[in-house]
């Protein structure tokens, strides 16, 4: 079952608000599954991206990509 890209983005979110740490597109796949998603990892990546560029993550590592997320205080 395909979930709207919506969907996915907003779980993807509430798992990084709520887990916090270090993100990669692995991690992204897991939390996105465990949601119930069937997920694809360019998708995943993308959703990655747009998260750093609201500044909810921020890109740490190249090789593999790797984010960690951005402190709320």
């Amino acid at each position: 079952m395909t979930e709207p890209a919506g969907s996915q983005r907003a779980d993807l979110e509430r798992a990084v608000r709520t887990y916090g740490g270090l993100w990669d597109t692995e991690r992204g796949l897991r939390a996105l599954r465990d949601a119930g998603h069937d997920p694809q990892d360019k998708h995943t990546r993308q959703i990655l991206r747009d998260l750093a560029s609201e500044g909810l993550l921020v890109k740490v590592e190249d090789q593999p990509v790797r984010y960690r997320t951005v402190r709320a205080d």
